[in-house]
């Protein structure tokens, strides 16, 4: 019998600089996602939830997605590449918006590891990451820069779960 654990995350020594993380899978995002999302954030602004005021209001014409829910997105999609196993997220350096997300648009997210460096007391890693939401149709709408803090393998706490490998067992 052979027990498979789904990795999510990496340790410091699988980060290589130049490296490209595709995640998967895509999500679109629905007028539902994107109202919820306002209402949860406290963001009531009219260009994403009032078809109305989207219409004769703005310059798209529609409503947009608002920018914190694509970011979360794509964040999310990149974690367990990333930063699943991580000991912190240090700071997100760079937001872009590059274009608006629509209703019914679907998000991809792609991650390049652009540095990496021991932390001093040898048991972790700082890794940088940049990573991009792009949408169906090819066009970049997210951008952004993040430093994560990961464990070296040696040092990382072994994975842990609320049962043993009697689960299956014949009883």
């Amino acid at each position: 019998m052979a027990i498979h654990d789904r990795p999510f995350g990496r340790y410091f020594e699988d980060f290589e600089i130049g490296d490209v993380y595709r995640h998967w899978p895509g999500k679109t995002i629905t007028e539902y996602d994107d109202h919820l999302f306002c209402m949860i954030t406290m963001n009531h602004h009219p260009l994403h939830t009032n078809e109305w005021f989207a219409e004769n209001e703005t310059v798209h014409k529609k409503n947009v997605v608002v920018g914190n829910l694509v970011y979360s997105i794509v964040l999310g999609m990149s974690v367990p590449d990333v930063s699943g196993s991580a000991v912190a997220n240090l700071e997100v350096e760079t937001l872009k918006h590059s274009k608006p997300t629509f209703h019914g648009d679907t998000i991809y997210a792609v991650t390049k590891v652009v540095d990496k460096s021991e932390t001093s007391d040898g048991k972790r890693g700082i890794v940088t990451v940049e990573t991009k939401g792009i949408n169906q149709r090819g066009e970049e709408v997210c951008f952004f820069r993040r430093k994560v803090m990961v464990w070296k393998r040696e040092h990382a706490k072994p994975r842990q779960f609320p049962y043993d490998d009697s689960v299956f067992a014949e009883g």
